[in-house]
């Protein structure tokens, strides 16, 4: 039997690689939008921040996702990350 292939992703804010599966993904869609992806399939460029209140919290603090996304990122996307936590 073949052991199947575990995707890992890296963390913007700590560079940790970890499984897909325990990173958010954000997006900035074609039309410049900012979204949240759940299903880590949406359209974009995207970035990825560790499940975990303290690097949210560094991540918002440093606007990294601005710097990486090349968009500003607005509150309400904040907002939906930390309830996501």
């Amino acid at each position: 039997m073949k052991v199947k292939k575990i995707p890992m992703r890296s963390c913007i804010v700590t560079k940790e690689k970890l499984p897909k599966q325990e990173l958010i993904r954000i997006v900035r869609t074609p039309n410049q939008e900012v979204i949240v992806d759940l299903t880590g399939k949406a359209n974009g460029r995207g970035a990825y921040l560790k499940k975990d209140l303290e690097v949210f919290e560094k991540a918002k603090k440093s606007k990294i996702l601005d710097r990486i996304l090349e968009i500003e990122v607005k509150k309400e996307i904040y907002e939906q990350l930390k309830n996501l936590i």
